[in-house]
């Protein structure tokens, strides 16, 4: 099962026509990514016709201890989510000292009731993963999206084979963060996983013509004459690797 991390409505586009079984549609990319609008979610369920959409539910970046207005918002797009026709969402809450915050998660899960749910990277900063693991299972969530708590999925090999060991079937662990057409087939051979996620990406040049130097709309010094975009070729060649 290969899930792509979706950016756009032109990167969903990409990943369905490379092959992708389902998307994760997120906005806010460098901060790891967070909730795309109304109206993104909107457009990719139209397009999507042959994979799955599921979206993320991230208020902000930076940490995952949210405030109970942050857990409503959270609430209200998962509503949003349910009436545009979403087949899953994906969300973590922790507490403050690295545990999972069962009363949050457990609110949540229900308010995504007919759903896939799904706990995305939170899960790598929790502070015991094997406990983590068993009560994430205990919640009800479908699967949770790791890297085994290393930067990149090909560095954290051993706790997510030892955590797919733990988990026994009675959740799905995807490996995520860095995977690519080097190193899928490794991550697979190693740690005994079946679903993948990775984002496919290339750069493309801008069309804009003019450029004003002297000014940046995000972080000084970022390269905004270039987009970053799910491609199909990508899609398709990592695709390609995992069934070697």
């Amino acid at each position: 099962m290969v899930e792509v991390c979706a950016n756009g409505v032109e990167s969903c586009i990409a990943a369905q026509d490379g092959g992708a079984d389902r998307v994760e549609l997120c906005a806010g990319i460098p901060e790891g990514g967070t909730t795309p609008s109304y109206g993104e979610i909107k457009v990719a369920r139209r397009v999507l016709t042959a994979t799955r959409l599921h979206v993320i539910i991230r208020p902000r970046g930076g940490d995952f201890l949210y405030s109970d207005l942050e857990v409503e918002r959270m609430a209200a797009d998962i509503a949003v989510c349910r009436d545009l026709g979403v087949d899953g969402v994906v969300f973590g809450c922790l507490k403050a000292d690295g545990t999972i915050d069962l009363e949050r998660n457990r609110y949540l899960v229900e308010c995504s009731k007919g759903m896939s749910v799904t706990m995305h990277r939170a899960f790598d900063r929790t502070a015991n993963p094997e406990q983590a693991l068993e009560e994430i299972i205990d919640l009800g969530f479908d699967r949770i999206l790791t890297s085994g708590q290393q930067p990149r999925a090909i560095q954290g090999v051993d706790l997510l084979a030892k955590l797919n060991r733990q988990a026994a079937g009675r959740i799905i662990l995807m490996a995520g963060s860095g995977v690519n057409e080097e190193n899928i087939a490794e991550i697979r051979d190693v740690t005994g996983l079946h679903e993948f996620h990775f984002s496919g990406r290339e750069s493309q040049p801008s069309a804009m013509q003019y450029v004003n130097p002297n000014l940046y709309m995000g972080r000084p010094g970022a390269n905004e004459a270039a987009l970053d975009y799910t491609t199909a070729r990508r899609v398709k060649a990592t695709i390609a690797r995992l069934l070697d």
